[in-house]
């Protein structure tokens, strides 16, 4: 009895020595970083003090209090920034992720090149992507206003940068074109589980092309769908680059996302307690998601 308890034992104790390189990663570059910065946003910290550690007053949650209720504090709107920039960029990239990953699921000539070729916009880096359409939505000389000007849909150039609307859009337009591969990427390869055999019965009751992506692809692609949708929250709602080389989150705070703003708290105003504590409540957002996404998948194992 005993020999087999130490059997039994022997396969756990070897896995937790396996995964403890792991967990001293985690504990040391994920684990003591959050709970620093948590520390850290408890605190009064700036430019004054941080090299003080006794003159670092202990305030408790005044800082997150302060974020959302001081008049010179734009949390609130970086927040509200953040879902549309977020959602408007999220709901256009599985749209148009999902329609190419239809596309090149079919077999047709050069197909691999096309695939290949739209990787391009995913493959750039982010800060590149930023400058190419920051020159893109320029005033003066910008490719969309010349283009929208030959076609005669404006007359005068925009200051697509310069006004609050228009720069949302072109920082959401932007994001679409970057994230649009990972989307195509992550929704064929679910495509490519549909089996073939599934198609060519609903075909043969009488299913048309609506019928069929309705009822087959997408119940059988959801998992996919749902990491697609989860994932891209967390990417875009995290979005730091591409914001701060385009606009900086201007004009007059118009395009400040909640990481553009616990930026300039931090090394800019160099305020680093409520940087810390805006950079928590992205943290926050951000945890809350994933916790959801794990349940969902949690859910979906156990239907299977």
């Amino acid at each position: 009895m005993i020999s087999r308890k130490k059997k039994l034992n022997g396969p756990g104790k070897m896995g937790l020595l396996f995964s403890l390189p792991a967990v001293i990663y985690m504990l040391i570059f994920v684990g003591y970083p959050t709970i620093s910065n948590i520390i850290l946003s408890l605190k009064n910290v700036n430019v004054f003090n941080f090299s003080r550690p006794e003159a670092q007053e202990f305030i408790g949650l005044s800082n997150y209090v302060e974020l959302f209720t001081d008049a010179n504090s734009v949390m609130s709107r970086a927040i509200l920034n953040t879902l549309i920039f977020t959602v408007a960029s999220i709901f256009f990239q599985f749209i148009i992720g999902f329609i190419l990953a239809l596309l090149f699921s079919k077999k047709f000539p050069a197909s691999a090149f096309f695939r290949g070729a739209t990787m391009i916009s995913w493959l750039l880096p982010v800060t590149v992507a930023g400058l190419l359409f920051k020159f893109i939505f320029a005033s003066s000389g910008g490719i969309a206003n010349q283009l929208l000007m030959q076609l005669h849909i404006i007359k005068t150039p925009v200051d697509w940068l310069l006004n609050g609307p228009t720069a949302m859009v072109a920082i959401v337009v932007a994001n679409i074109w970057i994230g649009i591969p990972f989307n195509m990427m992550l929704l064929l390869t679910g495509l490519t589980t549909v089996p073939a055999d599934i198609y060519e019965s609903a075909k043969i009751d009488g299913a048309n092309k609506l019928q069929t992506l309705f009822k087959i692809t997408i119940p059988v692609i959801k998992p996919a769908i749902m990491s697609v949708l989860t994932l891209g929250f967390v990417y875009t709602f995290k979005v730091f680059d591409l914001v701060w080389v385009m606009t900086k989150g201007g004009p007059i705070n118009a395009t400040e996302l909640a990481s553009t703003y616990a930026y300039k708290l931090s090394f800019e105003q160099f305020e680093f307690s409520k940087g810390a504590a805006s950079a928590n409540i992205l943290f926050l957002i951000l945890f809350v998601v994933g916790m959801f996404y794990i349940k969902l998948i949690n859910a979906e194992e156990e239907v299977m």
